[in-house]
C-alpha cells in the first residue's frame, strides 16, 4: 500500500493523543493532539438550564469552538460580538450534537455542561479531534459532580469522531490539512463505541463517489473511531463501562 507524505499507509491514524494534564479551572480539561492539529477541550458545568428546559428535570450539553489567532497561518482573525462566522456555528453544533449523544440528559439534574474546544494549531480534523476530546473533557465534568459518587456516570455510550476522504482516487483515513484541500471527497463521521453512527457528513468537492467508495469511507472511519474510542476508554478508565 502507497505511504502518504507522512508516511501513513492509507488505513492510519495520525498519532493522536489525549493529555489530561492541564491546568485550568474547568472541572473538565484534556488537550488533544492529532498529528499536528492541537486543540484544547475543557468542560464546565453551570446550575441551570437553558429557559426553553427548565422545570423539565433534565439537563443540557452544548459546545462552542474557536480557532486561535495563531491556529493557521495567515493570522485567523478572532470572532467578535455576538455574531459567528457560518463555518464556526456550524461546527460546534456538530459538537453539541455528538457530544449529548451519549450521555442521559434525564439523568444529569438541571444543569447545563458547556464543552469549549479551542484550536491551537490547524492541521485537519479539528471538528472531528474536538468531537473526540470534548467527550474526555465531558466524562471528566461529570466525574465531579456529588450526584454520581460512588455510582455509574449517567452515560448512554462513549463518542468518537474522525475524518475521510477520497485523495487522488484512493480512500484515506484522518486527512491532515494537505490532504485535505486536495480531497475530491470529504467526510467526517461520529460514532458511538458501540458502533453506532451519530451523524455523517460527506460532500464531493466538484466531484462524485460511488456507493463502493463511500462503502470503502466508512469501514474506514469505523477502523479509525474503534482505535480512538480504545484510546478514549483507556485515558478516562472507561475499559468495563457499563452502559445505561
Amino acid at each position: 500500500m502507497d505511504c502518504r507524505a507522512d508516511g501513513r499507509t492509507a488505513d492510519k491514524l495520525r498519532p493522536f493523543i489525549l493529555d489530561r494534564d492541564v491546568p485550568g479551572a474547568a472541572p473538565g480539561r484534556v488537550l488533544v493532539r492529532a498529528g499536528n492539529t492541537t486543540i484544547l477541550c475543557t468542560a464546565s458545568i453551570d446550575e441551570e438550564v437553558p429557559p426553553w428546559l427548565a422545570g423539565k428535570g433534565k439537563g443540557w450539553i452544548t459546545a462552542e469552538y474557536n480557532m486561535m489567532p495563531g491556529s493557521t497561518a495567515p493570522r485567523k482573525r478572532r470572532d467578535r460580538g455576538v455574531k459567528l462566522d457560518g463555518r464556526t456555528s456550524e461546527i460546534q453544533r456538530l459538537i453539541g450534537r455528538s457530544l449529548r449523544a451519549g450521555v442521559d440528559l434525564s439523568a444529569i439534574g438541571e444543569r447545563t455542561i458547556t464543552v469549549d474546544c479551542d484550536v491551537m494549531l490547524a492541521d485537519g480534523g479539528t471538528r472531528t479531534a474536538s468531537i473526540t476530546g470534548g467527550f474526555v473533557a465531558l466524562v471528566e465534568a461529570l466525574r465531579t459532580l456529588e450526584d454520581f459518587a460512588g455510582k455509574p456516570l449517567p452515560l448512554v455510550d462513549t463518542v468518537a469522531a474522525v475524518s475521510v476522504g477520497i485523495v487522488d482516487g484512493k480512500a484515506l483515513l484522518d486527512l491532515d490539512y494537505r490532504e485535505d484541500v486536495r480531497a475530491d471527497v470529504d467526510m467526517n463521521v461520529v460514532m458511538t463505541g458501540q458502533g453506532k453512527f451519530i451523524e455523517v457528513q460527506g460532500s464531493g468537492e466538484e466531484a462524485t463517489f460511488d456507493q463502493e467508495q463511500l462503502f470503502a469511507l466508512i469501514a474506514l472511519a469505523k477502523q479509525g473511531i474503534a482505535e480512538l474510542t480504545q484510546k478514549q476508554r483507556e485515558t478516562i478508565g472507561l475499559s468495563g463501562l457499563k452502559l445505561r
